[in-house]
């Protein structure tokens, strides 16, 4: 098969009517199977509600963490990436195999210990005070709503208006009413049983396209025909380089001063953000924290692990090879080819993993495999909407009322889905518009702005007994400050298309975003050691059960909590979440209740981890994960790791 052939081919046969019905039927099907398992689950509880109870097994947490990664915005802005870079975007996953593993075994026998809903509450019980965890909520409530809510929204968009054709706002709307529906109604625990089911469909479903394109394609002329995968337009004028695959894009590592990918970016700058990504991001780790013990913990994360090697078969190639068939569209330069091609003028790379699957997928593959994606993109939406709500509801909500009731708080996080969920859409247009115009560019480079100084504090807050309130909130407010500049800087000051003339700062044209993210970074280590040196120590006995060092010492129920002296006892009663049962709520209150999913008789026997800990300790459960197989696959898991750089690198 020849690239002027590919380029003949046809876009897309429509969606037959089979392929509506099994997408309406899948979606049907997995939302009532959700509702029907949060029924079945305490979801009247905080601790159900948020934590799915605390009993998920690993390998449900395993399928959970890798499908609420693996959403519309990965599937669209790797495949988009690939298409126009190659290789080098793959970094990204296997990077989580190191990660995941320093989740399981290093942050998540502190959070376990520690007892705490989200992340902000460990940053609080572990440096005291409200401001700094104050703070670092609405820091990761910006990062969450930007990158993580608004990126799945985009790249859900994209994916229905070049399957199905819908308008934007008809597309858009359909959504947020699929997704605010079930997170309202579900919890955490329809959230990991559907991503454990849609897991499989995804895998499966991605395989099958994968397979198809190869076939049709041709193995072993593929790589010929990415490299030959030429827009017109760039063929049309002599000495012209715009849109030319290079020999580099089957590299991981390029050269240093590569602008998207150098080297030391992609080798220590990517392990950076999905450091932070895979072990203090609340919509990841909420996960992990509502496993049964540690060890279901650290064998879902091993699982999640092995899974990271499936981008590659199921992402990067597809991209790639969708570029090779249609290099006008999905590597279109000029801006009036590209919003003739996909309404984008900065670029259509994001559009190259739907064209794809349109064109090549058989009527009802492509009707089960849309319906994945869709379910994906519920799926991965729902968990980030469930994550915002807890994060608001118990760090920023529980510090504005002194006493909230549990009815309250349940409220009002399901009440901040739909707040975030405005928030998203009105920031949707500055995606467009932003950098080169692929979704994975603007998610990562949001990435390093506001990921390093989080991951400083919460790195150090573990393996430095020293690190102090003061030092910690110095490094977080200093990070975050150079963070937005930064991000100001390239929203003020595009990046130049091709062949024109970069008119940018010298900070922002010569240190790419990953290269920023290691400055940063340590920008942020240096502030926190100084002041903390320079800061009165915390009392050792105030650190129990909140260090790796300290994560084995029992806790007692007089162990004082980490407060800093001037709080006042308001302050304090609001740190927990109150326990006792109020009075009946009036009618206006009723209906919101009823709207909201909430039963007049509510539960509040077990709704402070750290409450009732000692009875949780005299129930202790025998894993049923032996530990010297969950060693044996921790140095495989990192042996792979090692061995798939080298392969790809």
């Amino acid at each position: 098969m020849s690239v002027q052939s590919g380029n003949k081919m046809k876009g897309s046969e429509g969606i037959a009517v089979i392929d509506v019905i099994i997408i309406v039927s899948q979606l049907i099907a997995v939302f009532a199977f959700g509702i029907w398992v949060s029924q079945r689950s305490n979801r009247n509880t905080l601790t159900g509600y948020f934590l799915a109870g605390r009993k998920m097994s690993w390998w449900l947490v395993g399928l959970s963490l890798f499908v609420s990664n693996v959403g519309n915005a990965t599937f669209l802005g790797i495949a988009g990436a690939a298409s126009s870079r190659g290789f080098p975007v793959i970094a990204y996953e296997f990077s989580a195999v190191f990660c995941l593993l320093m989740l399981g075994n290093l942050f998540m026998p502190v959070y376990l210990a520690s007892g705490v809903f989200t992340m902000p509450q460990y940053i609080q019980r572990r440096y005291g005070g409200n401001r700094l965890s104050i703070f670092l909520a609405i820091t990761m409530l910006i990062a969450g709503v930007t990158a993580n809510l608004c990126g799945e929204m985009y790249a859900g968009i994209i994916l229905i208006q070049q399957t199905l054709g819908w308008p934007l706002y008809v597309s858009l709307c359909a959504i947020l009413l699929m997704t605010a529906i079930y997170t309202m109604s579900g919890g955490l625990t329809a959230v990991v049983y559907t991503d454990a089911l849609q897991s499989v469909i995804i895998i499966i479903g991605s395989l099958i396209l994968t397979v198809i394109a190869f076939v049709h394609i041709g193995v072993t002329e593929f790589p010929t025909l990415y490299m030959e995968a030429i827009p017109n337009e760039t063929r049309s004028i002599e000495n012209n380089s715009c849109g030319v695959p290079q020999e580099s894009d089957w590299h991981i590592f390029h050269p240093a001063d590569d602008p998207q990918y150098p080297w030391p970016g992609v080798g220590f700058g990517i392990i950076l953000l999905s450091s932070y990504y895979w072990c203090t991001n609340q919509v990841i780790v909420q996960r992990s924290l509502a496993s049964k013990n540690l060890n279901h913990a650290k064998g879902g994360s091993i699982l999640a692990s092995y899974l990271k090697i499936l981008p590659i078969l199921i992402m990067v190639y597809p991209g790639m090879i969708s570029r090779a068939l249609f290099p006008d569209e999905v590597a279109c330069q000029s801006p009036e080819t590209c919003l003739a091609a996909c309404g984008n003028p900065k670029g259509c790379a994001d559009i190259a993993y739907p064209k794809l699957l349109v064109a090549l997928m058989p009527t009802g593959l492509k009707g089960l495999m849309l319906a994945a994606m869709l379910a994906a993109l519920v799926s991965t939406m729902t968990s980030i909407f469930n994550s915002l709500s807890t994060l608001f509801t118990m760090d920023i909500w529980t510090k504005m009322r002194s006493s909230p009731s549990d009815i309250e708080l349940l409220v009002v996080g399901r009440v901040t889905t739909a707040v975030v969920a405005v928030v998203a859409v009105l920031w949707l247009p500055i995606i467009q518009s932003y950098g080169a115009g692929e979704l994975f560019f603007y998610i990562q480079s949001i990435a390093s702005y506001l990921y390093p100084p989080v991951f400083a504090i919460f790195i150090v807050g573990i393996l430095w007994e020293r690190a102090t309130e003061k030092g910690a909130f110095a490094a977080l407010v200093s990070g975050v400050l150079l963070g937005a500049a930064r991000f100001t800087s390239d929203f003020f000051f595009d990046s130049p298309g091709c062949g024109q003339v970069d008119t940018r700062p010298g900070i922002t044209k010569k240190l790419p975003f990953l290269h920023f993210a290691l400055l940063l970074f340590g920008i942020c280590l240096f502030v926190i050691i100084l002041v903390s040196l320079l800061t009165e120590p915390m009392p050792k006995e105030k650190l129990v059960r909140l260090t790796w060092w300290t994560r084995n010492v029992p806790r007692t129920k007089d162990r004082p909590t980490m407060l800093n002296q001037n709080t006042s006892e308001k302050e304090s009663t609001a740190e927990t979440v109150q326990t006792e049962v109020r009075e009946p709520s009036p009618r206006g209150k009723l209906i919101l209740k009823y709207l909201c999913c909430i039963t007049e008789r509510f539960d509040v026997s077990a709704e402070d981890p750290e409450s009732n800990e000692d009875d949780q300790s005299q129930k202790k459960e025998v894993s049923k994960v032996k530990e010297w197989i969950l060693n044996i696959n921790i140095v495989v898991c990192f042996i792979f790791g090692v061995v798939v750089y080298i392969l790809f690198g």
